[in-house]
């Protein structure tokens, strides 16, 4: 790698970089593309393209919708039987790539292991594939006897038109158990963005207010956007229970299908990944009542700052004097790493390109090691991801998000929470903010230049312009990067690292970045396409 580029004095101004890459592309493309980057200004109310079809042709670090509902939100959940209708390649795609775990109580199922598929093959194709799904779900119930199954359709079965719904209702009737479907065929949206909603459509639909459980403990609340990558939902678990808090359900890390049947009965939603579950948590206040405000437990200080605005919802001293215990002796062990590890980070630089609200919570990690992230950006955000919620009356409906079913939600007198409501309103008068989310963007350094949805091409062009210290994106970008002598974190699926959430995941980080940034092994490394010669070819004709 070339020198490093000193930005003590803060970050260049990367117009030239913009315009050097844009110029690769043909006109419209481009014009398109520049839409898409932006160089960063906190002070200014700055407008990104996102949540657009990427342009064909262009190497996306994308998802498909597939991936979004059944590999993202539905996959870190234990006792419901995933089924996936299609070909085997697809179920195989989205089994155990993001390292979800789960921790399962004596006698209780964890499906999560296995990988189950109608495997379609041909002659599916050609003639149906329904009978051949009711045949695994019965199957399933024989060999498994699950409390719930979900099906998910892949391309073919769009194509051709089976409907896995009829067949769901017809299966639920015969078996007696909860069995659903959903239309998640990976063409359906422009990014696994709309897998998500139609994950949160379909749960919200079939499993929210199922179960009535009564009460367990004083406070109650649910963990939305959390999938326990490596782990990190049981950090944060623990925070909960020694503080006094009651976790009914985490969409869905750690999660059942049972937990969530009873998640309407909770006092608060806190929204970790504000992209992929805040469609629930909409939802579950106008049907229900219970209010929602975004949360971070990525970062020692953003951990302690959820823990505490969750105090002050319920604003009872005896539970805030745990937290602040919690806090006082969780952040001691945090600094006597970070004493160690930061003056060896300090001035470190950092890009980061993932999905959900990663991009934007690692930068409050990465800060606590004085490591400054110069450019970010998601691949399956819309607007409000990077500009604010205050955009989302703004974002013109396009034809994609029209192919995704637009539920109404009904208030429900049974369950409805007057209470609830009023402390919401009573809080919101003394400042307290709910359903807000400012954006990655107003987070981010003037001149950092943040892009949605990054290819290959920017990326590169990104790396011999800002020379960073580390890389943070996903498995399709890994090797790519590391090929330029840079060393790539993996945030997806944490490399078989973790956990990173909470006091622990911080200090795990900490000691990771420390290894990471400090190994000289990637100052060695050349692309190889810098030595070896071009390869050259030419045609001739024969007159």
């Amino acid at each position: 790698m070339p020198n490093k580029k000193d930005y003590t004095n803060g970050l260049p101004d990367p117009s030239q970089l913009k315009e050097e890459m844009l110029a690769k592309y043909p006109r419209k493309v481009a014009k398109k593309r520049s839409k898409a980057m932006v160089i960063n200004d906190p002070e200014e109310n700055q407008e990104i393209a996102a949540n657009i079809r990427t342009i064909p042709g262009i190497i996306t670090q994308r998802g498909c919708t597939y991936a979004g509902c059944k590999g993202v939100v539905l996959g870190p959940t234990r006792d419901i039987i995933n089924l996936v209708h299609g070909p085997i390649g697809c179920s195989f795609y989205a089994w155990l790539t993001r390292r979800n775990q789960t921790r399962v109580p004596e006698g209780g199922d964890n499906f999560i292991t296995y990988s189950f598929s109608t495997d379609m093959q041909d002659e599916n194709i050609v003639f149906g594939g329904e009978k051949k799904l009711k045949d695994a779900i019965r199957e399933a119930v024989e060999i498994f006897n699950p409390s719930s199954i979900g099906i998910f359709s892949t391309c073919p079965v769009g194509l051709i038109g089976d409907d896995v719904h009829a067949v769901a209702r017809e299966m639920k009737e015969e078996t007696g158990i909860n069995i659903f479907g959903f239309s998640c065929e990976g063409y359906r949206g422009v990014s696994q963005s709309a897998g998500h909603h139609i994950a949160n459509n379909g749960v919200f639909k079939n499993v929210v207010g199922n179960n009535d459980r009564p009460r367990k403990g004083k406070f109650q609340v649910n963990l939305l956007g959390e999938y326990n990558i490596g782990g990190d939902a049981f950090e944060i678990e623990a925070l909960f229970e020694e503080v006094g808090v009651e976790l009914l359900s985490t969409f869905s890390g750690n999660s059942t299908i049972e937990s969530m049947e009873y998640s309407h009965t909770a006092d608060l939603n806190m929204v970790m990944c504000h992209r992929s579950i805040n469609y629930i948590a909409e939802m579950m206040e106008e049907k229900y009542g219970i209010p929602w405000f975004k949360v971070n437990f990525i970062g020692a200080e953003s951990t302690a700052k959820s823990l505490r605005k969750m105090a002050d919802y319920f604003g009872d001293k005896e539970l805030s004097a745990k937290v602040e215990e919690v806090i006082a002796r969780e952040m001691a062990k945090v600094k006597a790493v970070a004493d160690v590890v930061k003056p060896k980070t300090e001035g470190k630089l950092a890009m980061m390109f993932v999905g959900g609200s990663r991009a934007h919570h690692y930068q409050d990690l990465f800060t606590e090691l004085g490591v400054k992230t110069v450019s970010a950006g998601y691949e399956f955000a819309h607007r409000d991801d990077y500009e604010g919620r205050e955009v989302i009356p703004n974002i013109k409906i396009d034809a994609d998000t029209r192919n995704i079913e637009d539920l109404v939600v009904e208030k429900d007198e049974a369950h409805f929470r007057d209470d609830l409501v009023e402390k919401k309103a009573k809080l919101e008068e003394s400042g307290y903010e709910f359903k807000d989310y400012k954006g990655m963007m107003p987070d981010m350094q003037k001149n950092s230049l943040v892009i949605d949805d990054v290819n290959h091409w920017e990326t590169e062009k990104l790396i011999e312009f800002y020379k960073p210290d580390v890389f943070c994106a996903g498995i399709k970008e890994k090797y790519v990067v590391q090929k330029y002598g840079v060393p790539l974190k993996q945030l997806h699926s944490y490399d078989y690292g973790g956990p990173y959430a909470a006091f622990g995941g911080a200090i795990n980080f900490y000691n990771e970045m420390e290894r990471m940034l400090g190994t000289k092994i990637w100052k060695l490394v050349d692309a190889p396409w810098k030595l070896e010669p071009e390869i050259v070819g030419s045609v001739t004709v024969d007159a």
